[in-house]
């Protein structure tokens, strides 16, 4: 763990220092895209070779796609409730009549 934040507050003090060297900002963002691609890859090498997800992949699958539907749903029911409340409806149709 200890290494772990060493490296992020070396990491954040080189971007302290390199904020102003854009064309710096570039290369590492094109790094941390690579790097990104080199863990999933490594993740998918992983899973690949556990014999035990391989065996469940049909009823992980299956729990997957529920977990995702149920969070997509339950972020769209929360934003709409969020959405009604910052600009309640009243207040958008007296807007567009404005318009």
């Amino acid at each position: 763990m200890t290494t772990v934040l060493i490296l992020m507050a070396a990491g954040i003090l080189l971007g302290v220092f390199l904020n102003k060297h854009t064309h710096l900002l570039k290369v590492v963002d094109r790094l941390i895209t690579y790097a990104i691609y080199l863990l999933l890859f490594l993740l998918g090498i992983a899973v690949g070779t556990n014999k035990t997800i391989i065996a469940n992949l049909g009823s992980i699958g299956i729990k997957a796609l529920l977990v995702t539907l149920g969070s997509v749903a339950g972020s769209v029911l929360v934003l709409w409730m969020l959405y009604n409340v910052i600009f309640p409806p009243a207040k958008t149709k007296e807007r567009k009549n404005e318009k």
